[in-house]
């Protein structure tokens, strides 16, 4: 017996409103359902992962998920919750972004063809290109009013120009028409009675279950979930850096993995229901390790594991971890020198960083001449000697002496020597 969809939905917090009769749905037969993405950029970011974790939940309960990319909405931009129009994209931008999108929507969905309830994904703008202004105002704005359109809140805000926004285009007004327009296409061409979104949706897709209605006589369907935000009122996944995205040139499995093990105690309880698989008995036991030992982040530490072998696989997994351990004084030069680039200057991000000439290093300068003259890490040769004779300076995770040599092999990467005073203060040299 599979389960229930929007049970699980309810007992995961991933349940914000539906339409009548959308649950009887959903038990009586198999169906079919989609949610849309935004294609404005080649990477998804986990603000889209809420989305994403509906269609999962949905495949799992023995439905069918279609992705849809929004190609033709992409270029015109949804008004809701903006208060400008965003960028509208070619279309050669737009296919090489539905290509990337669709390899990290496979870490989630099954997309295999065999399965009756296989993963699709589709673009919008394959059935609107063709189509006639004059067409669509016919055959799909006679249908919907002005007086409905003028009614949702996305279009109320926008176009009274409250909250610092500039008004509204035509092309944002026609949003929503167009958004109901692929509901109804889904509904004629794939049997899709049922679109999901977060609840910020609510007006868009409502209008395409009217549009439904009124073209065909047919009944369709809508679920949102909650628009997810931080326990201290801030906006989920957004950091001091912008997002945090999927792909990992945009951002590095190390700052992924920090970004989930950084969450708070009380985000990490919700987040653990909304973007893992775990059940419920699980997830309960994982809370009651963690209020033994709150200190050992039992909770961040399985939600950041589960994420980050889903996006980036279980060996990026394993060097985050190392990078992460690197910072609390549990590894080994062999463990430094294990770190790529990126991930190296990930993990020391922020850390005070001098510049020197790639020259120092062709033996003729001392240690003690590095970190003083050369660097100004220490004041003087006499804060070096003092630090040396109390065995407080570490250089790339070794204790140093002052016969230490300076030389290219102890750089890592052939660019970087890592100097620790004490436990915490860490300092860079970069060779260039």
């Amino acid at each position: 017996m599979k389960k229930n969809f929007v049970e699980e939905l309810r007992w995961r917090g991933m349940l914000q409103d539906m339409m009548p009769g959308t649950e009887e749905l959903l038990q009586k037969e198999q169906v079919t359902a989609y949610v849309g993405i935004d294609p404005t950029a080649d990477s998804l970011h986990i603000g889209h992962l809420v989305g994403i974790m509906m269609l999962k939940h949905l495949q799992e309960c023995g439905h069918k998920p279609l992705a849809l990319i929004g190609g033709a909405t992409g270029m015109i931009g949804d008004p809701s919750g903006k208060s400008a129009e965003r960028v509208l994209l070619n279309e050669e931008t737009l296919r090489h972004n539905q290509e990337c999108i669709k390899k990290q929507l496979a870490k989630f969905l099954d997309f295999d063809g065999s399965a009756p309830n296989a993963a699709e994904l589709v673009n919008n703008y394959d059935w609107m290109k063709d189509v006639t202004f004059l067409a669509f105002i016919r055959d799909i704005g006679k249908h919907i009013t002005v007086n409905y359109m003028m009614a949702k809140d996305s279009v109320k805000k926008r176009f009274s120009g409250e909250a610092g926004t500039d008004g509204m285009s035509f092309t944002e007004f026609t949003y929503q028409l167009v958004q109901g327009n692929d509901f109804l296409h889904l509904l004629q061409t794939k049997d899709c009675k049922l679109q999901m979104g977060g609840s910020d949706q609510w007006g868009n897709i409502t209008t395409g279950t009217e549009l439904i209605r009124r073209v065909t006589g047919k009944e369709a369907f809508a679920l949102t979930c909650p628009l997810i935000t931080k326990a201290d009122g801030g906006k989920f996944g957004k950091t001091e850096s912008g997002n945090i995205w999927l792909d990992a040139a945009k951002t590095s499995p190390y700052k992924f993995y920090q970004f989930w093990l950084n969450c708070s105690d009380a985000d990490t309880a919700r987040y653990i229901r909304i973007f893992t698989l775990f059940g419920k008995q699980e997830i309960e036991a994982l809370e009651q390790e963690h209020a033994a030992a709150p200190h050992l982040r039992a909770l961040q530490k399985a939600l950041a594991k589960d994420l980050t072998v889903r996006v980036h696989g279980e060996q990026e997994y394993r060097k985050a971890v190392e990078a992460s351990e690197i910072l609390f004084g549990k590894s080994t030069t062999e463990a430094l020198r294990k770190l790529d680039t990126d991930t190296f200057l990930s993990v020391f991000e922020g850390v005070p960083c001098s510049e020197v000439s790639l020259d120092e290093f062709d033996g003729e300068v001392t240690l003690i001449d590095l970190l003083s003259e050369k660097t100004g890490i220490f004041a003087s040769k006499g804060e070096v000697r003092r630090a040396l004779k109390e065995n407080s300076l570490s250089v790339n995770k070794e204790k140093a002496g002052e016969q230490t040599p300076v030389n290219r092999q102890m750089l890592l990467n052939g660019a970087y020597v890592l100097v620790q005073k004490g436990k915490k203060n860490y300092f860079l040299i970069h060779a260039k």
